[in-house]
């Protein structure tokens, strides 16, 4: 057989550092999935597309290296849609090879026709046509350098006609990876280091561009005796080994991150892009430090902004900055912390008359996982619990969808991550309703080998759109779910399942769970009324509850109330 486009294109893809690819194979993709069958590039048989884009960014966001998308034409490149927006949005080096059909029909409305470029243009760093086989390896490079240079999702639009092609002579086109050194000049950093000098009341606050400075950070916390308060992305780079971590802030955050943005005179932002502006201090002096210049002041006014990467930058910023002795502000933003924690642990124990509180189940994963388990939590409250209840090692992580904020991730992501990493444990906290949404793709933990262990926090309910609701001061609607038992299907499956409804169960559950050598799900049955709880609570939502606890009791809703109101309160 001589060599075609789709072996060019999987031969670039391969040396770029691709090592799998998640799809659903389909007619105008069967070039391209023989090229990848004859490669060492592994093809993860999922069983919906939007699945496979979510596991593949993942994969890509944790291993740091291409992970590949491919899709037949029409529905099948199409359903990859939203995990792309999550993967892009997640700043995943992830590629999708979107085959279409020949190229002489396009623009006639032919069967399974899509304008791909319109749909994928705005969510992507790259979204380009292979118009001729001459075309192939330089494109394919450029979209595979895109995606890993911009850090997103580049799309390759490929039809049939094009990859089916004898492979022409062309130049051999390489992908390269630059890893540039970024710091601000050397009178950016005066101003800077002037600035926190200055300072009374300083607090940092990271974001995940603190990945790999977290000593530096500590370095520069402990001669400022400031807090370190963090995002949610920042949870696996700084909470880990740092006596001076407050925790988080904004609407999953707790008392001692909110304090120390609020309380502080001075805020040094390091490689984070917060969206809440109502979490950022109003008279602070701000100065903000980020690779990408884009970002310099698009959430809130700063004061001083300067582009560099978080260690470079403070490897030159560290000797400027005088050491304090005053850590008044920085043992109080401490108090703060540990009465937050306090707070939340009063929830995390087995609970009474039947009970299971979610932050319960989630301080049992956290203490019986492996220290390097990777941990994917669906969009809702399974997310906050992990980010409240689950303890950074400094080895394990974490993946959630912050930015996209979509449901039924945890599980595909779940996947990726296993696929990626085969020896390490990888924990799946999913919703009820996330993981019903792409339940079919527990069949790819059987069929791939995918060893992932899948927590359903099972509390019949959309329990985060409920309180949503319920804030705004509306009776709750359309939230009520009728759930299998999910360990059953589990076991219909062929996955280890097993179902829980009594606290006193649920230690030796979860053990044996995360034992099982083969994928496994466990049916948590949690309290329908636990709140989250954010750190400050306005005027507006207590009128909103005040207004939703009214109307529910007068539409014989009382027993609800009841709980909401009692579940608060013991919070």
């Amino acid at each position: 057989m001589s060599r075609t486009v789709a072996d060019v294109m999987v031969e670039i893809l391969k040396q770029a550092g691709a090592q799998r690819c998640y799809g659903v194979p389909g007619d105008t993709l069967n070039y391209f999935t023989d090229a990848v069958r004859r490669s060492d590039i592994r093809w993860v048989h999922v069983r919906h597309e939007e699945a496979g884009a979510m596991a593949a960014g993942a994969d890509a966001l944790l291993t740091d290296q291409l992970a590949l998308c491919a899709g037949s034409c029409g529905p099948g490149s199409l359903h990859f849609i939203n995990g792309l927006y999550e993967s892009n949005r997640n700043r995943a080096p992830v590629v999708l090879i979107a085959s279409q059909i020949v190229s002489d029909e396009l623009g006639f409305d032919f069967p399974q026709e899509v304008d791909f470029k319109s749909v994928y243009r705005s969510g992507t760093v790259f979204c380009e046509e292979i118009r001729t086989p001459a075309q192939a390896g330089r494109m394919t490079a450029m979209a595979a350098q895109a995606a890993l240079a911009r850090k997103g999702v580049a799309v390759l639009i490929v039809p049939v006609d094009v990859s089916s092609a004898k492979a022409p002579d062309e130049p051999e086109f390489a992908v390269h990876r630059a890893r540039p050194v970024t710091r601000p000049n050397d009178t950016e950093l005066n101003r800077i280091a002037e600035a926190l000098n200055a300072g009374k009341k300083i607090s940092i606050y990271g974001g995940s561009g603190c990945e790999h400075a977290h000593d530096r950070v500590v370095a520069l916390a402990e001669r400022l005796k400031a807090p370190v308060a963090r995002t949610s992305r920042a949870k696996d780079f700084l909470e880990h080994d740092n006596p001076y971590d407050v925790g988080m802030t904004g609407i999953f955050g707790t008392d001692g991150g909110y304090h120390a943005l609020m309380g502080c005179d001075t805020l040094l932002l390091l490689g984070c892009d917060f969206a809440w502006r109502q979490f950022y201090p109003g008279k602070a002096t701000i100065i903000q430090i980020d690779v990408d210049g884009s970002h310099l002041g698009r959430r809130h006014p700063v004061d001083i902004a300067a582009v560099g990467d978080v260690g470079s930058t403070l490897d030159a910023l560290l000797p400027l900055v005088k050491a304090r002795e005053d850590r008044r502000f920085l043992d109080e933003a401490l108090k703060h912390a540990r009465e937050a924690a306090g707070k939340e642990d009063k929830r995390a124990v087995v609970g009474k008359s039947g009970t299971i509180h979610p932050q319960y189940l989630t301080e049992l994963i956290s203490r019986h996982a492996s220290p390097d388990a990777v941990f994917t939590a669906d969009g809702g409250s399974p997310m906050v619990w992990c980010l409240r209840h689950i303890a950074s090692t400094g080895r394990n992580r974490t993946v959630i969808s912050l930015s996209h904020g979509t449901m039924a991730n945890a599980m595909p992501q779940a996947l990726g991550a296993q696929a990626a990493f085969p020896k390490r444990q990888v924990i799946s906290l999913s919703g009820d309703g996330g993981l019903a949404m792409l339940m079919g793709d527990l069949l790819t933990t059987v069929q791939e080998k995918l060893p992932i262990k899948v927590a359903v926090f099972n509390n019949s309910s959309l329990s985060f759109v409920e309180l949503e609701q319920k804030v705004e001061g509306l009776l709750d609607a359309y939230t009520n779910l009728v759930n299998p038992d999910f360990s059953r299907v589990a076991e219909a499956i062929g996955l280890w399942g097993r179902r829980v409804e009594n606290p006193q169960d649920l230690d030796a559950a979860v053990q044996a769970w995360l034992a099982t050598p083969g994928p496994a799900l466990l049916d948590v049955v949690t309290d329908r009324y636990e709140l989250v709880m954010p750190p400050r609570i306005a005027v507006s939502q207590v009128m909103g509850m005040a207004v939703y606890s009214a109307k529910g009791v007068l539409s014989g809703r009382g027993g609800e109330v009841a709980e909401l109101i009692k579940g608060a309160i013991t919070t």
